[in-house]
């Protein structure tokens, strides 16, 4: 579109929003519609329409050519959404108002979501990772639960949780529970959702007022390992440690371990950026500097942020991958016995965290995808827009360990789908010692033996 047009739709475009303000609908219809098919990709003509009626089908017909024009219009998705039911009014957060939670002196007060109880006897039922069913460990009786593949499906388009209340929350209060099997009251750490009470045993999912009002998960990564291979894993891991005390595994004691669901954001969509440069066009004794600039997409798929504290989550880094591929839709069913938590980062400052992450991704790759092997300066991009965003709200296993060694605490994290380990462990000073010194010994005696070799040879 050349300057002329484009100004002439702006003026259009302006003195229809000023009739539609007006209550001047008929004029205001008149110049939108005219500014609408002067600029076909504007959605602002269209949104404002939506404005001038209030019969529903046509108010819908209007908003749906607004997404139709731009369908990376923001607004004119939201204001569809809304219209159609998708979003709820009432969950908006008013624009510049924000969402402050202050954790409580006294524990929320919770109540009980679901009680995992065998319908023969009426003991407990825990989830058997192992063949995929509820169990009871009293009377044998099994009950299989389906797993429905939620890799491909379950996203959320990110803009339309973004602007709600529960876009901006998080689990920040200690929770108080009577379980409704024993009466027994018990305290929980904030966001603890499946529990196993610890007076009768009973496994249960609890909600507090705080957790009724989040977002709940959209999938989850099933539990591969249990406790005993967890164990092994642990033992493993220390034994192929040349550095380790030789004590080490005779001596650890108050050996810990705790499984947990924990919750993490995925996001996949597409980054839109703009990039500019000099190239060289020339040689390099003759350089001829010519500017280039261009539009390139980054594809983002899975991209995941930890949904906890980053003082659980220091060691989570280093047993990534998880299986994000062989995630399945949530059941609270398969909790049962399994302690699992709820986010203690929003969703909104997930997202963000997720696209400075992208950014700095493009950033370290720029060099390479624009102008390869050509000699470029002064190459920039920023990021233009964020497109097709959606996320989705997963639950991964993680075993959480401790043990002692000479009065100090040491512990480790598992990944409870690949048994990939990171964690603590005391070295041996006089080992390291040692080994250092004849890793320097054997490269002066290599050094030596080749400077003789090349003496002999006539290299020097």
């Amino acid at each position: 579109m050349d300057a002329i047009t484009q100004n002439n739709f702006e003026i259009v475009l302006r003195e229809g929003i000023r009739a539609v303000k007006s209550g001047d609908y008929e004029t205001a219809r008149k110049l939108l519609n005219q500014a609408a098919h002067i600029k076909t990709t504007d959605a602002r003509p269209w949104l404002w329409l939506a404005d001038t009626t209030e019969d529903p089908r046509q108010k819908q017909d209007y908003l749906e050519s607004a997404v139709a024009a731009d369908p990376r219009n923001r607004l004119a998705r939201r204001a569809l959404a809304l219209f159609i039911g998708k979003i709820s009014p009432s969950d908006i957060l008013r624009e510049g108002e924000g969402v402050h939670i202050q954790p409580r002196e006294d524990p929320l007060k919770t109540q009980t979501k679901n009680v995992f109880i065998c319908p023969q006897c009426g003991a407990s039922l825990s989830f058997n990772i192992h063949t995929k069913s509820q169990e009871c460990r009293y009377c044998g009786y099994t009950r299989k639960i389906e797993q429905i593949p939620a890799a491909d499906s379950g996203e959320q388009v990110l803009d339309f949780t973004l602007p709600t209340i529960k876009g901006h929350t998080w689990a920040e209060n200690a929770q108080r529970y009577a379980c409704t099997q024993c009466g027994a009251v018990s305290l929980w750490q904030a966001g603890e959702t499946a529990i196993v009470c610890p007076y009768c045993g009973s496994n249960q999912l609890i909600e507090s007022t705080e957790t009724a009002a989040m977002i709940e998960p959209h999938a989850i990564g099933l539990m591969r390992i249990d406790e005993q291979e967890a164990s092994a894993i642990f033992l493993h891991w220390l034994e192929k440690d040349w550095f380790i005390p030789d004590d080490l595994l005779e001596s650890a004691k108050g050996l810990q371990l705790r499984p947990a669901y924990i919750p993490f954001w995925t996001f996949d969509g597409t980054m839109e950026f703009k990039w500019s440069c000099q190239i060289n066009e020339g040689t390099s004794n003759h350089p001829a500097w010519v500017s280039r600039s261009g539009i390139d997409y980054e594809l983002f798929d899975d991209e995941l942020i930890p949904a906890i504290k980053d003082s659980i989550s220091a060691n989570i880094d280093n047993v990534l991958p998880f299986h994000l591929k062989e995630v399945v839709q949530f059941k609270p069913e398969f909790l049962a016995g399994w302690a699992s938590l709820t986010y203690q980062v929003s969703l909104s400052d997930a997202s963000l965290k997720a696209r400075e992450r992208i950014v700095q991704r493009v950033k370290r790759q720029i060099e390479q995808r624009v102008a390869p092997n050509e000699e470029k300066k002064d190459l920039i991009f920023y990021p233009l827009n964020w497109l097709d965003t959606t996320f989705k709200l997963v639950l991964l296993p993680l075993w959480f360990g401790s043990y002692k060694y000479k009065g100090k605490t040491y512990q480790f994290t598992i990944n409870g789908q690949s048994g990939k380990i990171s964690g603590e462990k005391p070295k041996d000073k006089v080992k390291t010692a040692a080994i250092a010194l004849n890793i320097g010994l054997t490269i002066l005696f290599l050094s030596a033996l080749l400077l003789i070799i090349g003496s002999y040879l006539g290299w020097y």
